[in-house]
């Protein structure tokens, strides 16, 4: 539940949007004006020191046209076209978000795609109606608290069908020797306060029951990124 002073409450930008995103995220997340601004590939490009690309190509290589797929929150630049092209009219693509200048932003980009659904709602919270085939968190989990890491994992895994496929792409505990290592130290310091969770545990971690799943992981710009698929074991 958001408990936003009442001057933001009274902003239909910020309905509804959870405080940890108003006190730490604004200026990237909920303020339209820093939105539209960052909402670029070049933006992107450069965030990712140049790796957005080959993150992109992890997830999606998991999609194949005629697929569900649920990707849990927008995503700067165009990934979520991309990610939506890729299923194809034969398919749905249902992209989630809980903050209402993301689902315009969504909801411009998909537009042309009968078959792409934007909805608002909390990733731990939603109440999918069909199963997906992929489920996806493309750099989501960094940007909030351990304990919503927990909800919307064991959230997803809780929805995977015994065929399908969770994807994490996010960040990972860099090589010592990697001199961006030293970059995101002082950017988590100042700017992203639940991102070093993910340097000291795995994805897994957070699953209730870890067990019961595959998990294979690729690290990728020495150690920076990790690419995470997770599947159900066969009862």
């Amino acid at each position: 539940m958001s408990k936003n002073p009442p001057a933001l409450a009274s902003n239909p930008y910020y309905e509804g949007v959870p405080e940890y995103m108003t006190e730490v995220y604004d200026w990237a997340y909920v303020d339209p004006n820093w939105v539209n601004a960052l909402d670029r590939n070049i933006v992107v490009k450069v965030l990712l020191f140049l790796n957005d690309q080959r993150l992109m190509r992890r997830y999606l290589k998991h999609i194949q046209p005629g697929q569900r797929v649920w990707q849990l929150a927008h995503v700067y630049g165009d990934l979520v076209q991309r990610a939506a092209e890729k299923v194809g009219p034969h398919g749905e693509f249902h992209l989630t978000d809980v903050t209402p200048i993301q689902i315009e932003h969504g909801s411009e980009k998909l537009k042309q795609m009968p078959w792409a659904k934007v909805i608002r709602s909390d990733a731990a919270e939603f109440t999918p109606e069909v199963s997906y085939d992929v489920i996806c968190s493309f750099f989501l989990l960094h940007e909030v608290p351990d304990d919503k890491k927990r909800e919307i994992v064991d959230h997803m895994l809780a929805h995977l069908p015994e065929n399908g496929t969770a994807v994490f792409v996010d960040y990972h505990n860099p090589k010592r020797w990697q001199p961006i290592r030293y970059i995101l130290n002082v950017v988590n310091h100042y700017l992203e306060p639940f991102a070093n969770a993910l340097w000291k545990n795995e994805i897994s971690h957070y699953a209730s029951k870890a067990n019961d799943f595959t998990w294979e992981k690729e690290t990728i710009f020495a150690g920076v990124y990790q690419c995470v698929t997770v599947k159900r074991k066969s009862s």
